[in-house]
């Protein structure tokens, strides 16, 4: 993120964060200031603390961060796809919920989905024609495709729940 967006505090990443790949990747808040000190004393960042005040860390890439980072990106990966997700780990355990339970829940992630797919077309039709960050954002085309597969299985189940097929 230093490297996209120039020099930050650890703050600064929080924010960045969550309002870019905080959609799809989880950062413990606590890493976003464990992290950089641990980069920086990797040499792959620079630091710069306020002498007085707050005593903010500014944290600059490095050559050497650079290049690892370019390394990173160059690399194959092999990790499948991860989703962790509450509702479809309690959708797993739903023959010990009350079929009601299962209708509330479809009904919640389908408002959840819906939610985000607007959200998530608000931010394409804002910022999908500035050419300084169109590489970024085709992550967003990816969140949407997700966002509409989530709700169109959502909605069968709730489909589903509504016709009793999951009454005992």
């Amino acid at each position: 993120m230093i490297a996209m967006r120039g020099p930050s505090t650890s703050y600064d990443l929080k924010r960045a964060i969550g309002h870019s790949v905080g959609y799809f990747w989880h950062f413990p808040h606590a890493q976003l200031y464990s992290e950089p000190k641990r980069l920086e004393q990797l040499g792959l960042l620079e630091v710069e603390e306020e002498d007085d005040g707050r005593r903010r860390r500014t944290y600059t890439i490095t050559d050497a961060g650079l290049s690892a980072l370019r390394s990173w990106l160059a690399e194959p990966t092999d990790q499948h796809f991860e989703l962790r997700d509450v509702a479809e780990i309690k959708l797993f355990f739903n023959e010990l919920a009350a079929p009601d339970d299962i209708k509330r829940l479809a009904q919640d992630q389908i408002k959840q989905h819906q939610d985000r797919i607007a959200e998530y077309e608000q931010m394409q039709e804002r910022f999908g024609h500035e050419s300084a960050i169109s590489r970024r954002m085709v992550t967003l085309g990816l969140g949407l495709e997700m966002e509409h597969a989530a709700l169109r299985f959502w909605t069968s189940l709730a489909e589903r729940a509504e016709r009793g097929e999951f009454e005992a």
